[in-house]
């Protein structure tokens, strides 16, 4: 099996999981127990995404608490954290599963690694899910659901795309076409130690 076709059966996975109860505060149960593999990894940054796409809706509702907002956008700031480390996660599984390549002598560089075009994948999982449900929402006007419909439709050609685009990348560093390699985030605003926000107070 690819590991696009992995990668999308685990993410349709989780939203069925998550959609359970559609609570942003569910219990998550990985049913992927080998810590090392690519499965459990991707569900775990799925389910991150998956509730965080919900709080994005919540933090959006016009009467909402504007204490209850400022906790929410704290929340998501987090997520927003842990969501990268988990893609640095998927990239190292990557570079340990092809550090032994060998990279032609002319081999390029990508642009983006394999863990961030997959992490675009899982967004696009959850945009597909709830286009659908768009698309098919009774309480929703013809025309509203006739868009949704069209845009379903581009969505799921994206999906196709992206998923071919994941593959020809891993099969080209695989053959030595492409040197696999990471780039790290190092996101500042969240360390004490570098964001002068957060340290000046400390000075």
């Amino acid at each position: 099996m690819s590991t696009s076709s992995i990668c999308n059966n685990v993410f349709n996975r989780v939203l069925e999981d998550y959609h359970v109860s559609d609570f942003v505060d569910a219990k998550k149960t990985n049913p992927f127990k080998d810590a090392s593999s690519l499965e459990k990894i991707i569900y775990d940054k799925c389910w991150i995404d998956t509730v965080q796409w919900h709080l994005e809706d919540i933090i959006r509702k016009p009467d909402i608490n504007p204490k209850e907002a400022l906790k929410i956008k704290r929340r998501i700031d987090s997520s927003n954290q842990h969501r990268t480390d988990m893609v640095e996660m998927i990239d190292d599984y990557f570079f340990e599963k092809y550090s032994n390549s060998n990279p032609a002598e002319n081999a390029i560089l990508n642009t983006e690694t394999p863990a961030w075009a997959i992490d675009r994948l899982s967004i696009l999982t959850l945009k597909i899910y709830h286009m659908n449900e768009e698309a098919n929402r009774i309480s929703a006007s013809d025309h509203h659901r006739k868009k949704c419909s069209e845009k379903l439709d581009t969505l799921l050609i994206q999906r196709k795309n992206l998923s071919k685009a994941i593959d020809q990348l891993l099969n080209n560093i695989s053959d030595g076409n492409v040197i696999i390699a990471t780039y790290k985030q190092m996101k500042m605003y969240n360390d004490e130690s570098l964001n002068p926000e957060l340290y000046s107070k400390n000075d």
